[in-house]
């Protein structure tokens, strides 16, 4: 027989179930400080309770990637979420990893494991019935097992080699139901073991370029320096014979901040700045009619044509210098990159 209406409360009486505490503005800030300050809570314990057994566990992590093998994550419900959240971290980072859903792992999924893989087991009460069955059986197949849980001495932090143990004494639920200091934490503990993995690996920016060719994040990473700088025509360069003066002039028209100087086969011999000009205005009042080799940079910093932007920003960042010279293969100057450029690929 089908239900009735009757059978389900009305539309009035469900709004009547869930109708609203009215609360004044300094309540609703007053309570989502308390929430915070409990999260920030249980990240401040987390953080001091981190000791050689989360050294081990990221060690491990990471010869396990160095090796050729993968990471498998896996956990139910939120546990699930934060999960494949770090599944997308690990990759970005050149870590290979896999999301394995517990249930379907008994089902055919657990051809996804191989010997010398690692598999990070989450659950915050360390009791989730799925993860129990899952843990034993994977470890047939010589696989690491790792607990992610708050509680050190659960089922499942006795049935893996390994634990990662995060704090989280109370949620931030007023009912201590909803998951939320106990995410957090874990969350926290996940992505710091993420990093750990990225330094241990000296992961660099260029790799994280490859990772990351689409989106704009991608693209400013992956962009080379022939398409951020200034090309012939937009920047200035001469002759390393040519006086100070007609440097300037040559400066002037481009509005570049520097100009690139060549020698008689072509190739880049020094760089002439607006610095270089107001500090021969102070100490020399007749350098505009002496050769600008007397006054240059020779030797200047340099980088190949082709490069990463990512490059250059770094160039940028550590030398604190304003413009740098792209060469081709020859050395000859082919382009200025001005630190102006740079925002085309500075990341925010």
């Amino acid at each position: 027989m089908r239900p009735s209406p009757r059978d389900f409360p009305s539309l009035k009486s469900a709004k009547r179930l869930l109708t609203t505490k009215k609360m004044d503005t300094d309540e609703i800030i007053a309570k989502g400080r308390r929430c915070i300050e409990i999260e920030a809570d249980a990240l401040k314990k987390t953080s001091e309770q981190l000791d050689s057994g989360f050294a081990a566990v990221a060690s491990a992590l990471i010869e396990t990637v160095n090796q050729g093998n993968k990471l498998i994550l896996s956990g139910i419900g939120k546990s699930a979420h934060i999960a494949q959240k770090l599944v997308g971290t690990l990759n970005s980072i050149g870590a290979p990893a896999s999301f394995l859903d517990p249930v379907n792992a008994l089902h055919g999924d657990m051809g996804l494991c191989r010997e010398g893989d690692a598999l990070l087991a989450f659950s915050n009460s360390g009791e989730t019935e799925e993860l129990l069955r899952l843990v034993p059986l994977i470890s047939r197949f010589n696989v690491l097992c790792i607990a992610v849980t708050s509680k050190k001495d659960s089922s499942l932090a006795q049935l893996c080699q390994n634990s990662l143990v995060y704090s989280a004494d109370k949620e931030a639920c007023p009912l201590d139901l909803a998951p939320t200091a106990s995410s957090t934490a874990c969350m926290a503990i996940g992505d710091a073991v993420a990093m750990v993995i990225l330094e241990g690996r000296a992961f660099s920016k260029e790799d994280f370029a490859r990772f990351h060719p689409g989106g704009s994040l991608g693209k400013s990473l992956a962009v080379s320096v022939n398409g951020i700088m200034r090309t012939p025509g937009e920047f200035a360069q001469l002759s390393d014979t040519a006086s100070c003066k007609d440097c300037l002039k040559q400066m002037t028209n481009p509005n570049s901040g520097c100009i690139a100087l060549t020698d008689h086969d072509g190739k880049l011999s020094g760089v002439f700045t607006d610095g270089d000009i107001r500090r021969l205005v102070l100490t020399d009042a007749d350098f505009l009619s002496k050769p600008v080799s007397t006054f240059m940079t020779r030797n200047p910093i340099v980088i190949r044509s082709g490069s990463l932007a990512v490059e250059a920003l770094r160039v940028f960042e550590s030398l604190k210098i304003d413009d740098l010279i792209v060469v081709d293969e020859h050395g000859a100057p082919i382009g200025v990159i001005d630190g102006q450029d740079l925002t085309k690929v500075r990341m925010v």
